[in-house]
């Protein structure tokens, strides 16, 4: 079993408060995970509304497609001209590497 994540920092563009944070962030959250069946969620600078952290995780048998889909949610995400990703981290591992 692999086990990968995601994690994007992202920087919104013309947003000034919490509540316009939200209308942008939570269609990202619902379109990454309705397009590739994995778990997402906000996970940090929940209190700035120019910022925002996603965590995306999968688990499959099979490596290449941890990364091939974790690269696909990257690119999606990518490609919303209201965020900018500031930077993105990949990890891919297999169960018993975590012993």
């Amino acid at each position: 079993m692999w086990i990968g994540w995601l994690t994007l920092d992202l920087r919104l563009g013309d947003v000034h408060s919490l509540k316009q944070k939200r209308s942008v962030v939570r269609p990202l959250v619902a379109e990454v995970k309705r397009r590739f069946a994995v778990s997402v969620a906000e996970t940090g600078h929940l209190d700035l509304y120019r910022r925002t952290e996603i965590g995306v995780s999968v688990v499959a048998a099979d490596r290449a497609h941890v990364a091939e889909v974790l690269d696909a949610a990257e690119r999606l995400v990518a490609a919303h001209p209201e965020v900018e990703v500031a930077e993105a981290r990949q990890r891919v591992l297999r169960d018993d590497d975590m012993d």
